[in-house]
């Protein structure tokens, strides 16, 4: 075995690691953890984290998380739940890590997204305003106070 097919993962692996992808999409709002996650496609749990990361660039963690914070912001501009009501909706156990997660990923925190989002949005249909909206990864948000040209 060389160290190249090591270090990428096989066909297999790959439509695993899409199963579980899937699986993210579908039951975010679910507990989900790595475990569960890796025994639903039969590998280690470690096994699949490095894949997952090889594969898509980012943990199995940072990517339910990324999907629970997308659907936390369509819930935010819809306007008619609570911050922590919204927590618990997307799957999120905590809400101190909900905001903090939040924050990271959009830059903002979810208190005033709901106001930004509510004027910036106005006007532009649903379908249009999640791509506009949808979150940097990757720790790519600016910080706060800072202008991007």
């Amino acid at each position: 075995m060389s160290s190249r097919s090591a270090a990428t993962p096989n066909l297999r692996d790959l439509a695993r690691l899409r199963r579980v992808k899937d699986r993210i999409d579908r039951s975010y709002a679910q507990p989900l953890d790595v475990e569960a996650l890796a025994r639903g496609v039969h590998m280690s749990a470690g096994h699949l984290s490095r894949q997952f990361r090889l594969a898509y660039g980012e943990s199995v963690y940072a990517y339910l998380m990324t999907r629970r914070i997308e659907r936390a912001m369509a819930l935010l501009r819809r306007g008619d739940l609570s911050v922590t009501e919204i927590c618990f909706t997307v799957g999120c156990s905590s809400l101190g890590t909900f905001s903090t997660r939040f924050t990271e990923l959009v830059g903002v925190s979810p208190s005033v997204y709901r106001r930004e989002a509510a004027q910036a949005t106005a006007g532009i249909p649903s379908c249009m305003a999640r791509q506009v909206t949808r979150p940097v990864r990757n720790r790519e948000a600016p910080a706060a106070g800072t202008d991007v040209a």
